[in-house]
Parts: C-alpha cells; sequence; structure tokens
C-alpha cells in the first residue's frame, strides 16, 4: 500500500503562483510513475502532468503547459507541482496519484487539496 499526502494549496489571485507536494509513504518506490489530478466544480477529474522517473519527459494537459512544472525527488518520496501564472480556471481540488509502472490505471490517491485562483 502506498499512502499519499497532499499539500500547498490555497488561494490566490489570477497570475500568482503555489507549489503543491505529494508526500509518498508506505510501499513507496521509485518505480511508481506519479501524477497530479484536478476536479472543477460539476466536472469530472482531468489528468493535469505525470512523470514515471526522475529524468522522464513529464506530461501535461495543454491548458496547463508553460504554466506548470511537475518534478519529483525520491529521496525524499515527494511530488510536486509547480503552477505560475495562475488562472480562475485552475480552480479546482488537485489530487496526487501513484501506480506502478506495469499497471495502466492510477491505484493511489491522496485526498485533494484545494486550490483557488480569483480574479
Amino acid at each position: 500500500q502506498v499512502q499519499l499526502v497532499e499539500s500547498g494549496g490555497g488561494s490566490v489571485q489570477a497570475g500568482g503562483s503555489l507549489r503543491l507536494s505529494c508526500a509518498a509513504s508506505g510501499r513507496t518506490s521509485s518505480n511508481s510513475a506519479m501524477a497530479w489530478f484536478r476536479q472543477a466544480p460539476g466536472k469530472e477529474r482531468e489528468f493535469v502532468a505525470g512523470i514515471r522517473w526522475i529524468g522522464d519527459a513529464p506530461n501535461y494537459v495543454d491548458s496547463v503547459k508553460g504554466r506548470f512544472t511537475i518534478s519529483r525527488d525520491d529521496a525524499k518520496n515527494t511530488m510536486y507541482l509547480q503552477m505560475n501564472s495562475l488562472k480562475p480556471e485552475d480552480t479546482a481540488v488537485y489530487y496526487c496519484a501513484a501506480r506502478p509502472r506495469t499497471v495502466p490505471m492510477y491505484t493511489y490517491w491522496g485526498q485533494g487539496t484545494q486550490v483557488t485562483v480569483s480574479s
């Protein structure tokens, strides 16, 4: 089992920045792919960014490319999401997720952290 705990959410004005962290514990492994998802009110959960291992080319949803940066520090069992130039449409609950690299579905999820961007 892997436990994931997000932190760093909050309220900012448009154009501001936040840095989310995801601390992993339990049977963590550098062989786990990790990702950030988000869910806005009334919308389905969507993939935001993912990274399979340190040095891997990360993936981003088009709407955050150039503004968000995903990274991971396996020595600290922590993943990050640096969010710059935030927009009101980025408002959502952000979730951290992990999966073994050989498994296509994300199987471990955090409880989520709220990000609110005001105009």
